[in-house]
């Protein structure tokens, strides 16, 4: 068994684990102050606490929390043995999906050229990973039996692997091309009005339409001895040795000129067959032509409407893997050290959720800043016109109806943590939070509604009908026009609710001093991004944005910040996260510094990746950085 007192660099790489996780569901937040501790490591256990543990399991005691001899269980983490097949299953698990897959997306969001090398070096770690781990697995104990990280671990391994299949296909078959022209493919006359053609070879063609139209005119009349015999073919006068009523001249002319639209014909031909060419290179001879067939003829046989279902769930995949991979990470986070077995899973369910919510709505809001979501005007400016103008919701819209519907769905959960009992106070605390979220959601989302905008204007536009526009001087009938502040959202009832949510969990009361101190630091940190985005929103309305290209207010990356650092540490709020900390004399200002350094590389990483997908859009399409000039 280890020793108490771990190693600093041991420490900081627990808590750097612990501080990545992140499971974007929605859930109850359990009532982990309504049980102590005692009783929650025997429901967890499933052991009496009396009992002596097996001599497998090298129990260790520790009596710092609230005076109180707890027992702790062993975890993967504490285990000595073939740590260093644990140690490379986490260093390449954390370079395929923190750092592998991200770019993936980025490139194949922007139809990149390079999406499936990236893909296959995401691949490649990522399977690296799964070996070590399978090692692992059969060289050590099952400490935590049943755990949900294995089975999401391979569910999230073959949605990855069928979706660079199937990117692999699509690229082959040029499912992708027709995809980004709505879906038609073009013909090959189309194609053929594409390629490039020389300068004499335009002139020749030119010189050959003439000479055919000449002909043809002179064809349109004939001599008075001509009945006009042989015009039908089989005829006499085709098959025999006739003399032509034309010059000699002139049938030396027609002749050159069906001879040169033989050849044009042919040369038409010829183009279709490089055309067929180009499209379906030859196979290669050796095992990857072979392969190169065999994906060819398989591409072949799916059906368009097959491919349009193939290329929605390629799509989805896109947007979703990152959730998926995150869910994954957590929950090995959480086998890894033996987190909320049996009745703590309602405290880890609380917690791990609810922090991974304001994770990626940190995570989101620095893409705003960022210029995502800049089409549909999201980015703090302008929306640029479209051939289809279609109505979008704006991004406060969104964020109140995630708030709504998040009240909405937990309100019945809030008191699954005592299940059976009675609701004590605590519970009537959380439900309390609950109906907050669902008030505060509808609340922004009847702000953000024009039709309850328009609804709202009655009075006014009531008595303005009373006296005709036609009636205003110039100066005056500006004053009939809509506000500026209309064309943007500015509602700070998202921002509220998360600012009295981390004040009240700033000052909830906890069970011991560490976990209370925890609390405050993740409340004060949304406390503070609720305030950052009260300024952006400031400044918005002094100087609304007039420019389709994003203007970025700083206050947005401190709200940002603090969402993202809030939601991890309030990840590592938790009852047995609390608990591990106490175990290996961790303090609450070790965590948090901890913290604010990934925080700061994180919000690094990202905007360097949505950078890279910036540079793949303009490298497909050919434009150099920096191209695009507003006049």
């Amino acid at each position: 068994m280890k020793s108490r007192t771990m190693p600093i660099l041991t420490k900081t790489l627990f808590v750097a684990a612990l501080v990545l996780a992140i499971a974007p569901a929605v859930l109850a937040h359990g009532g982990d102050e309504g049980m102590d501790m005692d009783m929650e490591m025997e429901s967890s256990g499933g052991m009496d606490m009396a009992e002596p543990l097996p001599q497998t399991f090298n129990a260790t005691t520790n009596s710092t929390m609230n005076g109180t001899a707890i027992v702790y269980k062993p975890t993967y983490f504490a285990h000595p043995e073939h740590a260093g097949l644990m140690y490379a299953h986490i260093l390449l698990m954390t370079l395929a999906w923190v750092f592998a897959l991200p770019v993936a997306v980025m490139l194949s969001l922007a139809r990149s050229r390079y999406t499936l090398p990236s893909q296959l070096v995401f691949l490649a770690a990522n399977g690296a990973g799964v070996f070590f781990s399978t090692i692992y697995n059969a060289s050590t104990p099952d400490l935590y039996p049943n755990n949900a990280h294995h089975k999401v671990g391979w569910i999230a391994t073959w949605v990855v692997s069928a979706q660079v299949l199937i990117g692999l296909l699509a690229r082959v078959a040029g499912a992708f091309k027709r995809s980004g022209s709505n879906g038609n493919a073009l013909s090959s006359s189309e194609r053929q009005a594409f390629i490039p053609v020389s300068t004499a070879a335009l002139a020749e063609h030119s010189n050959m339409q003439q000479r055919r139209h000449h002909h043809g005119h002179a064809g349109h009349y004939r001599l008075s001895n001509d009945s006009g015999q042989g015009t039908e073919r089989n005829t006499e006068s085709l098959r025999s040795n006739s003399v032509s009523t034309l010059g000699d001249g002139e049938s030396s002319h027609q002749k050159e000129s069906c001879d040169e639209s033989d050849q044009s014909n042919r040369y038409d031909d010829f183009e279709d067959e490089d055309l067929e060419d180009a499209r379906l290179p030859a196979p290669r001879s050796g095992p990857s032509g072979r392969l190169s067939a065999l994906t060819s003829k398989v591409a072949g046989k799916i059906s368009s409407r097959a491919w349009n279902i193939l290329l929605f769930a390629y799509n989805f995949v896109d947007r979703t893997i990152l959730i998926l991979g995150f869910i994954a990470f957590a929950l090995g986070i959480i086998a890894y050290g033996r987190f909320f077995e049996g009745h703590a899973v309602f405290s880890g369910l609380a917690h791990w959720i609810k922090g991974g919510v304001f994770f990626w709505l940190g995570i989101f809001t620095l893409g705003r800043w960022a210029g995502c979501f800049g089409e549909w005007g999201w980015a703090w400016n302008v929306r640029p016109k479209s051939p289809s103008q279609k109505w979008r919701p704006s991004a406060e819209f969104v964020e109140s109806f995630l708030i709504f519907f998040y009240g909405a769905t937990n309100i019945f959960l809030e008191h699954l943590g005592g299940a059976g009992g009675e609701w004590t106070a605590t519970d009537l605390e959380h439900v309390s939070i609950t109906v907050l979220f669902i008030g505060g959601g509808l609340c922004g989302m009847l702000i953000e509604s024009t039709r309850i905008r328009d609804l709202l204007n009655t009075t006014v536009t009531e008595t303005a009908h009373e006296y005709p526009e036609h009636n205003y001087h110039d100066e005056e009938r500006e004053a009939l026009r809509p506000p500026r502040t209309y064309e943007f959202s500015i509602n700070p009832i998202p921002a509220l609710v998360i600012l009295l949510l981390g004040i009240m969990m700033s000052s909830h009361t906890q069970h011991s001093m560490i976990s209370s101190m925890v609390h405050k630091q993740w409340g004060n940190l949304l406390t503070g991004a609720s305030f950052a985005r009260g300024f952006t929103y400031v400044l918005t309305f002094l100087r609304p944005p007039k420019s389709i290209l994003p203007s970025r207010p700083p206050t947005e990356l401190l709200a940002s910040f603090g969402l993202i650092a809030g939601g991890i540490i309030f990840m590592a709020s938790s009852s047995d996260t609390v608990s591990g900390m106490v175990h290996y004399k961790l303090d609450a200002m070790f965590m948090y510094t901890v913290t604010m350094g990934l925080v700061g590389l994180l919000m690094a990483w990202i905007i360097l990746v949505i950078a890279l997908k910036g540079w793949a859009v303009r490298k497909e399409a050919g434009r150099p950085t920096g191209s695009y000039r507003l006049s």
